[in-house]
């Protein structure tokens, strides 16, 4: 592709803007109101947010998971423990989060302290995901090299085998949730000429926030 071409792509943000006033003294409130926003337009995947982690060898890594679960106690998402992910964050158990709402020129960045939800919670949830889901979580080794497709069908097909239809499948003890909590929120909406707004809500360690702009 023509490097003229992609340097060449840009958008105006003109939608909106967000004021202190607007926004408020809550991130947690402001979230769901954004989030519900982002569903009511009907967006693809409007839970969808990047998880950027760190190993123990001091590399990053990003990919894309989904939001399970959200509150004043932090940000959950589902994986298998002994992931890629999961091995990063038993070696640093930190992480940042964005969710980008780009039809509606949102963004949303969460950072904080990582822990694992308890083994209840994850329980229910796995109960609720569709069988072939729980059976891929059984049948997968995510992150580990494997020989090909057919290996992955296979475990799959054993998978199964071991769980016929009508029998509840368990839980892997290496998947389950994680809850990121918020130590810091911020909020993104885009404006005309780049001149972003961008509100940053800190914990101030007491059980409340403090609100900062930043400049774009």
């Amino acid at each position: 592709m023509d490097p003229h071409a992609i340097a060449a792509l840009r958008e105006e943000y003109e939608a909106a803007g967000l004021t202190e006033s607007d926004a408020g003294g809550d991130p947690v409130a402001l979230f769901e109101r954004w989030f519900e926003a982002a569903v009511a337009a009907g967006l693809k995947d409007p839970n969808a947010m990047a998880l950027a982690t760190v190993g123990a060898d001091g590399r990053p890594s990003v990919r894309t998971v989904l939001l399970k679960g959200f509150g004043a106690d932090g940000v959950v998402f589902y994986t298998n423990y002994s992931s890629r992910k999961g091995d990063d964050l038993a070696a640093h158990p930190y992480a940042a989060l964005v969710m980008l709402w780009h039809p509606l020129q949102r963004q949303v960045r969460i950072e904080g302290p990582v822990t694992r939800v308890d083994e209840e919670t994850s329980d229910a949830y796995f109960a609720s995901r569709p069988r072939p889901s729980r059976l891929g979580a059984v049948a997968s080794p995510q992150s580990r090299v494997v020989a090909d497709r057919v290996e992955l069908e296979r475990a799959y097909d054993a998978a199964e085998a071991t769980y016929p239809d009508g029998t509840a499948v368990a839980r892997p003890d290496d998947w389950g949730g994680y809850r990121v909590a918020l130590e810091t929120v911020e909020f993104w909406q885009g404006r005309t000429g780049r001149m972003h707004d961008r509100l940053r809500f800190r914990a101030d360690g007491r059980g409340g926030w403090v609100r900062e702009r930043l400049a774009p």
